[in-house]
């Protein structure tokens, strides 16, 4: 039944119930009108408005629940639908408004992968360049200061020697930037080996406590889920350093039921409730890219805690036939 008949239904049998009272009650209007028969007709009418309120909030509920929905959907955290109730154009219309969240969903997760894939290739580009020319560049001009300052007499050696420190502190500082643009060691030695040098370097430039608890028995992850795992620990462990005032954080990457966990806990200042900037959209997009579940939770009393949830695929057995 369509929704327009639906409600002419409802209008109906209201009405319906209406004339007939009025058939065989034992009630008469009399002209002018009496005041008892003015209180029954009014108390008639207030009876039916509320019948007809009532019946109507049954009929519309569906439409009540896909508006909720509709003003609280985040594409940033998929798998929210709604129960196909009801029959006709309201059910039609729920299955239309899930295959579209179906499909914006599906869109948003290919668009953030392009996205994610170009910022990791510039990532990439930069670090190359600031590695290859930067850095070459200073190593040289730090030679010619070493040589120049083993030539020369006093006071100029002096300021030859603290132009050396100066820039042997810009060198290191371009190397860390490098390594923050694209963690060499993450291609290199694995994941633990990669926020284990991450946790130590925001130890000792941030001043953090850090505790680092991570399993030794993880399953197999893609260049992509590790990829994933340190710029989620990357960034949770900059706004611990930057916003929430925190002495200590604790790094925990762990095993669970089928998935990967990761999770990031600082003592600073939570807010109650997370506020979700451009650094937490970032992870929630990094989340999306492969397929994983982020989890945000901040509290006055015990800080924030960032958890990324990656899901490990399942092996599938390989059959061998008779030969």
């Amino acid at each position: 039944m369509s929704l327009f008949w639906r409600i002419f239904a409802l209008n109906a049998v209201v009405l319906g119930s209406a004339t007939a009272l009025l058939l065989w009650a034992p009630v008469t209007v009399s002209v002018p009108v009496v005041l008892t028969e003015a209180v029954i007709l009014v108390g008639g009418l207030g009876v039916m408005l509320v019948a007809n309120a009532a019946l109507l909030r049954i009929g519309l509920a569906p439409l009540d629940r896909l508006t909720r929905l509709m003003t609280t959907v985040d594409l940033l955290r998929p798998g929210h639908r709604l129960p196909e109730q009801g029959h006709g154009e309201t059910a039609e219309l729920i299955r239309t408004f899930n295959a579209m969240l179906e499909r914006l969903e599906q869109e948003r997760a290919a668009s953030s992968a392009r996205v994610l894939l170009a910022q990791e290739s510039e990532r990439r580009r930069i670090a190359q360049e600031l590695h290859d020319e930067v850095g070459q560049t200073m190593t040289a001009v730090l030679l010619s200061l070493k040589r120049a300052s083993d030539k020369a007499d006093e006071p100029l050696r002096g300021e030859l020697q603290q132009a050396q420190e100066i820039t042997r502190g810009s060198l290191d500082e371009v190397r860390r930037l490098v390594r923050r643009l694209r963690p060499g060691v993450l291609d290199d030695l694995g994941l633990i080996s990669a926020l284990t040098s991450l946790t130590t370097e925001f130890a000792t430039h941030a001043g953090l406590r850090v505790v680092r608890r991570f399993d030794p028995d993880l399953p197999p992850l893609d260049q992509q889920a590790e990829l994933v795992l340190y710029r989620v620990a990357q960034e949770a462990l900059t706004n611990a350093a930057r916003h929430a005032e925190a002495g200590g954080v604790e790094v925990s990457l762990c095993r669970t039921d089928g998935a990967v966990a990761l999770s990031v806990t600082d003592d600073g200042r939570g807010t109650g409730v997370a506020h979700e900037g451009a650094g937490i959209r970032g992870m929630r997009e990094r989340a999306l890219f492969i397929g994983a579940s982020l989890d945000v939770t901040s509290d006055p009393r015990s800080g924030t805690r960032v958890r990324l949830t990656v899901p490990v695929p399942t092996p599938t057995p390989h059959t061998s036939g008779k030969q």
